[in-house]
C-alpha cells in the first residue's frame, strides 16, 4: 500500500510542450548572445571599440555577418518550429521537468559545442564560450530560477503569465555573468 501511494506522488512525465518551450528558451538565448557579439564585431570593424578579435576590418565584415546569419538561423528555429512560449510550473511534477529538461539540454548542447567548436581561430573560440555561458546559465541559474517562480507563483499572479518572459530575460542577464 505505502508502495502505491510513492508511486503516485512521484509520477514523472514529460510533456512535450514543456520541452520544446526549454528549448525554445536556450535558442533564443544563445542566438541572443551571437547577435551581441555580432555587433560588437561590427563596431570592432569600424574602430569604435579597444579589444580586437580581428586582424582588419574586411575580416571582421565577414565575421559579423556570419554570425548574424548563425543568429538569425537560431532564432528563427523556436518561432518556427517549436511556437511554445510558455512555462507551465504549477505541479512539483512540471517543476521537476522543466529542472530536468534544462539540465540534461544545457549538458548535451555543451559537450556538443565543445566536441565541434575548435580553438583555432579566435572568433569559434568566443563561439565555445559564448556557447558554454549559456549552457552554465542553465546549469545553475534556471533551475533555481524554475523553483523561485514554482513557489512564489502561487503569491504572485504575474510570475505565472509572463513566466516565459521572465525566464529569457534572467537567462540573457546571467549569460553576461558567465562570460
Amino acid at each position: 500500500m505505502n508502495n502505491e501511494l510513492i508511486k503516485s506522488n512521484l509520477n514523472f512525465s514529460f510533456n512535450s510542450k514543456q520541452i520544446l518551450s526549454i528549448f525554445g528558451l536556450y535558442f533564443f538565448s544563445l542566438g541572443t548572445t551571437l547577435l551581441g557579439f555580432g555587433f560588437y564585431l561590427s563596431l570592432e570593424s569600424f574602430g569604435s571599440v579597444e579589444k580586437i578579435f580581428t586582424n582588419w576590418s574586411g575580416q571582421g565584415l565577414y565575421w559579423t555577418m556570419i554570425t548574424f546569419c548563425i543568429a538569425l538561423v537560431l532564432l528563427f528555429v523556436p518561432v518556427e518550429f517549436f511556437r511554445q512560449y510558455k512555462i507551465i510550473n504549477r505541479s512539483f511534477n512540471e517543476l521537476l521537468t522543466n529542472i530536468v529538461t534544462v539540465i540534461v539540454l544545457s549538458l548535451f548542447f555543451l559537450i556538443l559545442s565543445q566536441l565541434i567548436l575548435s580553438n583555432e581561430n579566435i572568433i569559434l573560440y568566443e563561439y565555445k564560450m559564448i556557447s558554454r555561458s549559456v549552457s552554465f546559465s542553465g546549469f545553475i541559474t534556471i533551475p533555481i530560477l524554475f523553483f523561485a517562480i514554482h513557489n512564489l507563483g502561487r503569491n504572485f499572479e504575474i510570475l505565472n503569465k509572463y513566466s516565459y518572459s521572465f525566464v529569457l530575460l534572467f537567462w540573457l542577464i546571467s549569460n553576461q555573468i558567465f562570460l
